[in-house]
């Protein structure tokens, strides 16, 4: 459906988000149209996330993490190579209320993953696997703070490499050639990217093939939220589904513009997932 929204059931479709030691992962997934292409969400909620990612840096599996929300979408529409770095992730869940409100009026329920919370126990896994951690963030402010905090709730964290890109910075180019080659030097089987979206989506893809055996996960502003350089909402705001209200008016420049374009491609979406959930 060129140009289209839809959330369909994905039955045996595509590539999953497996369970160990016996549970059974919800058999609803959930994806979305964008332009001519599918972006599906593989996991349907954080623990499911987190068994998977344990599992695959104990076996020195590599993946590829990214965490879908409304400005992703609309990004998407437009964004061909977005979109080509979306169908090669193999690690997707719903980071935005948006995309959970959908799932549930399609009746195809997925939970809230925001990525910026995984920062932490993706690092508590990596202590416990003993997989060496790489942080690329937008400024090396970020990523060494960062680091620091990690190390102090993550015993025995060994962040081998903390790194910034320069501005604006290609994810295909020599400055993310020379990155993977640091990356493959440094050991790292676990890669956090805060350099924002599409940037970090894009490089992971790039990274991935060069280094099956390392984990890369997009976690937005997370890196920056732990170093003290963006302030995320209040607990309150988050738990009345409010944090998109709270960031617009704290940085309305930047984030304003945003919105307003991810909340004119929901009617469509919304339309979409009634005529699923009627067809149940």
């Amino acid at each position: 459906m060129r140009g289209g929204h839809a959330i369909d059931r994905m039955r045996g479709a595509g590539k999953a988000c497996p369970q160990p030691h016996g549970y059974r992962m919800a058999e609803v997934k959930v994806k979305f149209t964008a332009g001519d292409d599918t972006i599906r969400i593989t996991c349907p909620d954080r623990d499911a996330l987190l068994a998977e990612v344990r599992v695959r840096l104990a076996a020195r599996r590599g993946f590829t993490l990214a965490t879908l929300n409304v400005d992703h979408l609309e990004k998407l529409r437009h964004d061909a190579r977005f979109r080509a770095a979306y169908r090669a992730h193999d690690l997707v869940v719903a980071d935005g209320n948006p995309i959970v409100w959908l799932s549930k009026i399609a009746r195809r329920p997925v939970k809230l993953v925001p990525g910026s919370e995984l920062v932490e126990p993706l690092a508590r896994i990596a202590a416990e696997t003993g997989a060496p951690v790489a942080l690329i963030a937008g400024s090396i402010q970020a990523a060494d703070a960062a680091a620091a905090h990690l190390g102090r709730i993550a015993p025995g964290l060994d962040v081998v490499m903390t790194a910034a890109p320069g501005f604006p910075f290609d994810p295909e180019g020599p400055e993310a050639q020379a990155l993977v080659e640091r990356l493959k030097s440094s050991g790292a089987r676990l890669c956090l990217l805060g350099v924002g979206a599409p940037r970090q989506e894009r490089f992971a893809v790039l990274a991935a093939r060069a280094l099956p055996q390392t984990g890369f996960a997009s976690v937005g502003a997370g890196l920056d939220f732990l170093a003290g350089l963006q302030k995320r909402a209040p607990a309150a705001v988050r738990g009345a589904r409010m944090e998109w209200l709270w960031r617009a008016l704290s940085s309305p420049r930047r984030l304003g513009p945003r919105y307003v374009k991810g909340a004119a491609i929901l009617p469509g979406h919304l339309r979409d997932a009634l005529r699923l959930r009627g067809q149940d």
